[in-house]
């Protein structure tokens, strides 16, 4: 297949081109290659390369600076996914566009299924959300993927940030009353391949199996990479941070299994996954 991608500088965009890179002709774009704010640009380019499928990762995901940055916000979230979808339609590309679990404002007291109301209460959430619209409305083959809480070798993430914290510190407080799914790039990766291949458009839900939260993640990446560290729990008030975060960001991964789909496996083995990966990079 000949795949574009957008955002291949990200976490997530730099593993997409690295993995599927051996087995298709992938084109990853970064900001410099592709500013999808640029309406004729992301028309230009498009066509140039006339893909089968487009898979956009390119986002503003400065939660917290979003509640200042709402025009940027908006421009490259919105208004950007906007521009690539038109063209993907136009030349009859598949589109994958990775949105997130902060589409939900976290109320729900069960895991979120696909069609369940999105009330995002971010801005970032809301922009993600006004992207997820775009997509809807203009493209007639696409996958949305809503992922969460997601960690790989590539760019920062909670599971570094912890193993760095813990080089200085005796003790941490991590935040006890949010919860939700964590994501291993290379599952994700794995998933999305799989996924482009068929015909089976919609949302899709899609995160490592099993819901925790930021505490007992945090616990596991010290057990697991055998760090000692002291690990106090904490509340969301305790933390406070600009933007909003859904209490309950768990998601079921219904359309996995209505389409036939493999469920990817646990968190925590995914988790020790990464960990030798990461061990193994150094």
């Amino acid at each position: 297949m000949k795949i574009l991608v957008t955002g291949a500088n990200g976490q997530l965009g730099r593993d997409i081109v690295k993995i599927l890179g051996t087995r298709h002709e992938v084109y990853g774009l970064g900001r410099e290659q592709l500013d999808i704010t640029n309406e004729k640009q992301c028309e230009n380019v498009l066509k140039d390369l006339n893909p089968d499928v487009i898979i956009h990762t390119a986002a503003y995901t400065a939660v917290d600076l979003a509640e200042k940055e709402t025009e940027l916000a908006f421009l490259v979230n919105a208004q950007g996914t906007k521009n690539l979808a038109i063209t993907a339609e136009s030349i009859g590309a598949k589109f994958c566009y990775i949105s997130t679990d902060y589409v939900f404002d976290g109320t729900a007291t069960n895991a979120y299924r696909e069609d369940d109301e999105a009330n995002p209460q971010s801005v970032y959430g809301k922009s993600k959300r006004a992207g997820e619209q775009h997509v809807q409305l203009l493209s007639s083959k696409f996958f949305i993927v809503r992922t969460s809480w997601v960690y790989g070798i590539y760019g920062a993430n909670f599971v570094k940030t912890m193993l760095n914290l813990a080089k200085s510190r005796d003790s941490l407080m991590v935040v006890n009353d949010q919860f939700g799914s964590p994501t291993y790039t290379v599952d994700l990766v794995l998933f999305l391949e799989k996924l482009i291949k068929t015909e089976q458009y919609g949302i899709f839900h899609v995160s490592n199996a099993g819901i925790c939260s930021w505490f007992k993640f945090a616990c596991a990446i010290f057990e697991e990479s055998g760090v000692k560290v002291q690990v106090n729990p904490c509340t969301t008030e305790e933390f406070p941070r600009s933007a909003p975060r859904p209490r309950n960001s768990a998601m079921q991964h219904e359309a996995i299994r209505a389409n036939g789909f493999d469920e990817m496996r646990p968190w925590r083995e995914a988790l020790k996954a990464f960990l030798k990966e990461l061990e193994e990079s150094k």
